[in-house]
């Protein structure tokens, strides 16, 4: 799970650059989250597993809650779907979005356990996630551990 969440945070901050860098050729570039949704990522867990996630219930059934971010693929998709169309994120860019919304930058005073194991869906983004600066460092290094070319 933390090497799931570090390429999260790792496609947060390549949203961030690449918008930054071609959003004057007319690219935007946003990251999102769909909520969590059961699908084939989850193979690899043991039913135990995904009932201490809290995507399963006592009898193992699916538990589906949009306002636990707790979703079907197609609940899922609407966030998706709204960045690509929305007219409200007109001349924006680099954001990170989730529920159909630009998502809230989390405070100071609610990040204490926000990478808790409890079954509790937390919404927003953290700072160091839409950091430009580190956001500019990933696609560095990146393009350094790649060989391509980067331009902008």
């Amino acid at each position: 799970m933390l090497g799931y969440a570090q390429s999260k945070t790792a496609n947060i901050l390549f949203a961030v650059d690449l918008d930054a860098r071609e959003k004057d050729n007319g690219v935007r570039a946003f990251a999102l989250h769909p909520g969590s949704i059961l699908t084939d990522l989850g193979r690899n867990f043991t039913e135990e597993q995904l009932k201490a996630f809290g995507v399963l219930d006592a009898n193992g059934k699916r538990i589906v809650d949009p306002s636990r971010q707790l979703k079907t693929i197609e609940q899922g998709a609407a966030t998706q779907v709204w960045c690509a169309t929305s007219p409200r994120l007109n001349g924006l860019g680099g954001v990170y979005c989730e529920n159909v919304e630009i998502a809230r930058v989390v405070p100071p005073d609610e990040r204490s356990g926000w990478a808790s194991d409890d079954s509790s869906r937390k919404v927003g983004v953290m700072p160091h996630a839409i950091d430009p600066v580190a956001a500019e460092r990933l696609w560095s290094v990146s393009v350094e551990m790649t060989g391509a070319s980067a331009r902008g």
